[in-house]
């Protein structure tokens, strides 16, 4: 699936490819798509209970490259140290939202700190020449990622941030449905457990002793 977010210039919708694979202690992989690329981002290790996967600027490259393909400068120490900053924000604000809880404010902050630097600006195919920076940074992507936030964070879409249904899964999700009515942070993990714990309840009722 992929995410439409508005550019920096605001010129044209750049569709930003969501979801990842995703695991938690020794369990099987499994796909979960956020319905962002910035909670796909805020997932990658900016919840206690999830794993690093940004133990190094090698896989922040690798991570931000596989979405923003205009990304060819490799990271620095520098752009990991931010990209955890710009997740952990994003990770705060998702949780809060979806406790019904208000955003620290120092977390908007930074994400309008990265909103408001560029972003990776858009190309318009058929030219001779190259305009601008021949690579785009990995700074430019995490502005890309900060606006992604700030679109899902918005008043009018916070109703539709929300974590999964299952009593013991926290993954914080966007609802991109028309419906409005996703429960599950994945039909592949969650969804099918409980359908296959509604189905034993049906088969194997629990008497009533009263």
């Amino acid at each position: 699936m992929a995410a439409v977010v508005t550019n920096y210039a605001g010129y044209v919708n750049v569709p930003i490819p969501t979801g990842q694979v995703f695991r938690t202690g020794d369990e099987q992989g499994w796909w979960f798509d956020s319905g962002s690329v910035a909670l796909d981002f805020a997932h990658t290790g900016g919840f206690a209970s999830e794993p690093e996967l940004l133990d190094e600027t090698a896989t922040l490259t690798t991570w931000v490259a596989d979405r923003f393909p205009e990304v060819t400068a490799a990271a620095v120490d520098r752009d990991l140290i931010d990209a955890r900053t710009l997740r952990s924000a994003i990770a705060r604000i998702a949780r809060a939202i979806a406790d019904a809880a208000a955003p620290a404010p120092e977390d908007v902050d930074v994400i309008n700190l990265f909103a408001a630097t560029p972003d990776i600006p858009p190309v318009l195919d058929g030219g001779s020449r190259q305009a601008g920076r021949s690579r785009a940074r990995i700074g430019q992507a995490l502005a890309a990622i900060g606006r992604a936030a700030i679109q899902v964070f918005d008043g009018e879409n916070l109703e539709r941030v929300r974590k999964c249904s299952a009593d013991d899964c926290d993954l914080v999700f966007y609802d991109e449905s028309r419906s409005n009515n996703r429960r599950w942070c994945s039909m592949q993990r969650c969804g099918n457990r409980a359908k296959v714990r509604a189905h034993r309840a049906r088969a194997h009722p629990v008497p009533d002793l009263t």
